[in-house]
């Protein structure tokens, strides 16, 4: 069965600039190269210490600015130095910050990142700024989300401020996108105003209980958390994607279509925002109106290219970029 887009749901006027809000953390990242990830109670040297803006939200803002969107981004930063390196990074990126408050007294979100040599990480994160974002702030921007071609949201902010905005996405009809990162399960009865629900194969584990260690597991447990959490009349379809970095995605959608998408090969890097890449990308596809299995297969493009390249948001790709890589695979099959 070949899936569709989300025919219900709101979708970009075409060839208008597409319209994105993006409610999530905004982040330091303190990314430190090494050999190895270091086991518990071990000492490694490092090689590379390099502060990059990052953060899920952040990342997915200048993802969606790079690729063309017209973005706003909804998130909290301390009042001190890295608050204003931030700030002025989603600046420099296109990335309207009307909605963005500094918090007093407070120091900005932190992420503490080691990378090996072959571009996995590990992630420590120090919420700060971020652990302050309240639903009033996106009440606040309520007409900027109603006017809005796609929501994106993640998990590094408090649960209440991500319930409220994907209740007040739903309100308006405007598809969403939830990276569930960090997961936690207490996320599963609100996923159901949800679109799309994109954990990675870790995240999946956490939320399904199912084991994940290849594409079949990873499509268990897409159907497992599509199975947890509610039906939804206002979400005529809903899908989980599971992103398996080297391996590609699979998804399991309402509509009863699943799919196992095929990776782009190029050379990891630095994984860190590749899964933010991966959900902008794909988002700002269905919100065009595009099938999901090519929304899909866009968002594994951008998420490849991101991946091949050092830090955060510097990694992130142009849509020329993301459009050739996936002309090459037509060209190749």
């Amino acid at each position: 069965m070949a899936p569709t887009g989300f025919q219900k749901m709101h979708h970009a006027t075409p060839g208008a600039t597409p319209r994105v809000v993006v409610v999530g953390s905004i982040n330091m990242d303190l990314r430190v190269r090494c050999e190895r990830i270091p086991r518990p109670g071990e000492t490694l040297r490092g090689t590379e210490l390099a502060e990059i803006p990052g953060g899920k939200g952040a990342n997915q803002a200048v993802a969606a600015a790079r690729l063309g969107a017209d973005v706003h981004m909804i998130g909290a930063v301390g009042d001190d130095v890295f608050g204003c390196r931030l700030r002025d990074s989603l600046l420099t990126a296109g990335v309207n910050c009307d909605y963005v408050s500094t918090v007093p007294n407070c120091t900005s979100g932190v992420a503490i990142i080691t990378v090996d040599d072959k571009g996995q990480n590990a992630i420590t994160l120090v919420p700060g700024a971020n652990r302050q974002l309240q639903s009033w702030h996106v009440l606040d921007a309520e007409e900027i989300i109603r006017q809005a071609d796609l929501v994106l949201v993640q998990l590094e902010i408090p649960m209440d401020v991500v319930i409220t905005a994907l209740e007040t996405a739903t309100r308006h009809r405007i598809i969403t996108v939830l990276d569930p990162a960090p997961a936690i399960q207490s996320v599963l009865p609100f996923l159901q105003f949800a679109d799309v629900i994109c954990p990675n194969e870790t995240e999946a584990e956490e939320l399904s209980g199912q084991a994940v260690h290849d594409a079949s597991t990873a499509m268990e447990a897409a159907r497992q958390i599509l199975c947890h959490s509610p039906e939804a009349e206002h979400r005529p379809q809903r899908c989980v994607v599971v992103t398996m970095g080297k391996d590609g995605a699979v998804y399991c959608s309402t509509d009863g279509s699943s799919h196992q998408v095929k990776p782009f090969r190029t050379r990891a890097v630095d994984t860190t925002a590749a899964g933010d890449a991966f959900a902008a990308a794909m988002g700002l596809e269905l919100a065009a109106g595009c099938k999901l299995l090519d929304a899909i297969q866009f968002g594994c493009a951008a998420g490849a290219i991101a991946a091949s390249r050092p830090g955060a948001q510097p990694s992130m790709p142009t849509r020329e970029e993301v459009v050739e890589l996936v002309k090459t695979r037509r060209a190749d099959d």
